[in-house]
């Protein structure tokens, strides 16, 4: 999670895609989340999601890990439509192999909305 984490800071979305596996599932919680299956279909959309959350950024809170799951407490923040965002959220990965597997990531879009 680390390597993932410092690679989305980083903006580098070969390396965020590097960090999970082919059969990945990232699930997103929020109303505006699109959830996608798949190393490829993330990657794919990973060049968009950098280049619309400007300087996205996220600090870790809290980080729990009980075997092969992990939930990461974080601050993230960037810069949307020229203003900036900052919203807390929370992130629950499972892992097979030293990478990601599964991402189900928890936060509130009605906070991002307030601020732009």
């Amino acid at each position: 999670m680390e390597r993932y984490l410092a690679a989305l800071n980083a903006g580098d979305a070969d390396a965020v895609a590097a960090c999970v596996t082919d059969d990945f599932v990232n699930e997103h919680t929020s109303a505006a989340g699109r959830s996608l299956r798949s190393r490829a279909a993330y990657r794919e959309r990973l060049g968009g999601f950098l280049a619309e959350f400007e300087n996205l950024h996220y600090d870790v809170e809290d980080l729990l890990v009980d075997d092969d799951r992990a939930a990461v407490a974080y601050r993230m923040s960037f810069r949307l439509h020229g203003k900036p965002v900052s919203v807390r959220g929370m992130f629950w990965f499972r892992v097979e192999d030293g990478l990601i597997a599964h991402r189900r990531d928890y936060w509130d879009g009605k906070t991002v909305e307030q601020q732009i």
